[in-house]
């Protein structure tokens, strides 16, 4: 397949730039796999769409105020996006400046904070900070701001500090939230668990390769970058004791998806600590995840093939596009998605 079979014209006022004031209050378009069907309901009509038993599996990663401003000693001017914490006191990020800072070179960050670029990975670029008296991850706290999203188009705002975050949220390190999660509140959470709905947690610590570009044509040449994902034993046999009852397995967002399909590559969920660079398009065959909570993605990107593999090319397609003709809003502070899986015939399957 080609990258240009997931392009979809979005107009610009669909993209939402800030969230609801209630999280639970999104819209939900809900897509049968099998027969393309479309509903339009609330999210929280969601506990009136599962079953006693069911598992929910949350991504419990927590938002770093990854990115810093400051400058480099010959005074250019610099904005840095954390990717992965690495250490204490070192990590891998994205550097934009006039001139790429070559190894060795000093940079004075917000809230007084020094560092030294140390070396290159790739496109990252390792840098060491050098005047901390903690840990980076609370210097980041204090100092950083909320990476937003580039289409959100605007500077982060302190609210943000909370509304671009899970309510569940308890493992720092990503650099973009699991935005599905974010339509869940504790009220919800609660209704869900009063009525037997199960939840189980994985870690995806999601990263800024997330927003980039597929940049060949064909999608078979696109290799995925790397995040790091926990699954732990506790949640495998949360899986495996849902599917013996009979019960749905509920994947809240494409990066518990990834998660939860990189531990079952093997044909049966194992505890997986480590990185992951799984793709997933069209053809692939799901082996855990069953039904699926997601917001609307970017054209061509990587997340919109994900959900093509899950509910059919065409049926995402035509959702998209009734979900623009229909005003849903769009990204991370948008609207959602509930999908049931499509299965694949052995000749669809890779």
């Amino acid at each position: 397949m080609q990258v240009k079979d997931f392009y979809f014209e979005l107009p610009e006022e669909l993209i939402a730039r800030y969230p609801l004031e209630q999280r639970s209050a999104s819209r939900l378009l809900c897509v049968d796999g099998n027969t393309g069907e479309r509903t339009h309901r609330q999210f929280s009509d969601l506990p009136s769409m599962l079953q006693p038993g069911d598992l929910l599996v949350f991504n419990d990663t927590r938002v770093i105020p990854a990115r810093l401003f400051g400058q480099k000693a010959s005074g250019g001017k610099i904005e840095m996006l954390i990717e992965r914490v690495t250490s204490d006191s070192e990590a891998l990020a994205h550097i934009r400046s006039s001139r790429a800072p070559k190894p060795g070179t000093a940079l004075t960050l917000e809230g007084g904070l020094e560092a030294e670029v140390v070396g290159r990975q790739q496109n990252l670029f390792e840098v060491r900070f050098t005047n901390l008296e903690g840990h980076l991850v609370s210097a980041l706290e204090e100092h950083g701001h909320m990476p937003l999203p580039p289409y959100m188009n605007r500077e982060d705002q302190l609210s943000d500090r909370e509304r671009y975050q899970t309510v569940y949220n308890r493992k720092p390190g990503a650099v973009a939230a699991p935005t599905a999660g974010l339509h869940f509140d504790e009220p919800l959470l609660e209704q869900l668990k009063a009525m037997g709905v199960e939840q189980a947690f994985v870690t995806l610590h999601v990263g800024a390769g997330t927003f980039q570009p597929v940049k060949v044509d064909n999608i078979h040449d696109h290799h995925m970058h790397a995040e790091y994902i926990e699954v732990s034993e506790e949640t495998c046999a949360a899986v495996k004791a849902a599917q013996a009852r009979g019960n749905h397995v509920i994947a809240v967002g494409t990066t518990s998806v990834r998660c939860l399909e990189t531990a079952s590559q093997s044909g049966e969920i194992e505890p997986f600590y480590g990185d992951t660079d799984i793709f997933i398009y069209p053809g692939y065959r799901y082996r855990t995840v069953e039904a699926l909570i997601t917001n609307f993605h970017l054209p061509e990107s990587t997340l919109l093939m994900l959900v093509s593999a899950f509910s059919g090319h065409k049926a995402m397609m035509d959702a998209y596009a009734e979900a623009v003709a229909e005003r849903y809003r769009f990204f991370s502070y948008g609207d959602a998605m509930f999908l049931t899986r499509r299965e694949a015939t052995d000749e669809e399957s890779a």
